[in-house]
């Protein structure tokens, strides 16, 4: 009898700064330890994939001045009918989930207008807090993201970096998303 064939899960993300991709890697290493075969790839190329290949779908975006790339909504936009019909899911990643009262799919107001504005329902959402990270900032970014930081209560040392993510967070989604039947 032949052992059955391993999950095969996309993770394709939208990233400015780098820190989406470490979550997705994180992600892949919870679900490849749960036996699913991952692939991990950059939103902008995932047309270049038999997406119709993977039995599962999850779409990953961070967040910079209030907003999610466009292109997140346009893939989802097109695949939409592709996403509903298998096991999908989407997160987020943003400062903002660094409060506890905005650190939810319900709670998160970056997210919740993400997924008002398409017509997917994802099977499963998650928000995670991200990463600051004021070196790596071009000087325009760095002062804006510091007054940002100043009106939100964060912090705004220039030289800070705060890493904010839940990694537990981020494993247990993955355990959910590997628990979604196909």
């Amino acid at each position: 009898m032949n052992a059955p064939a391993a999950q095969r899960t996309l993770i394709t993300y939208a990233t400015t700064d780098g820190h989406t991709l470490r979550i997705c890697q994180r992600l892949q290493q919870v679900m490849e330890a749960l036996g699913s075969q991952v692939t991990v790839i950059l939103l902008a190329q995932a047309d270049a994939l038999d997406l119709a290949s993977f039995d599962r779908i999850v779409v990953g975006a961070s967040i910079r001045y209030g907003h999610h790339q466009p292109l997140v909504a346009e893939f989802i936009n097109r695949h939409q009918a592709l996403l509903e019909s298998r096991p999908s899911a989407f997160f987020s990643v943003n400062i903002v989930a660094r409060k506890p009262d905005k650190n939810t799919p319900e709670t998160n107001p970056y997210c919740r207008k993400f997924l008002k504005s398409v017509a997917w329902k994802p099977a499963l959402t998650a928000v995670f807090a991200g990463k600051l990270d004021y070196p790596r900032y071009g000087f325009i970014d760095r002062q804006m993201i510091r007054f940002i930081m100043l009106i939100t209560k964060g912090p705004t040392d220039p030289k800070a970096v705060v890493e904010f993510t839940d990694w537990n967070k981020v494993e247990s989604f993955g355990r959910e998303v590997c628990a979604l039947t196909v």
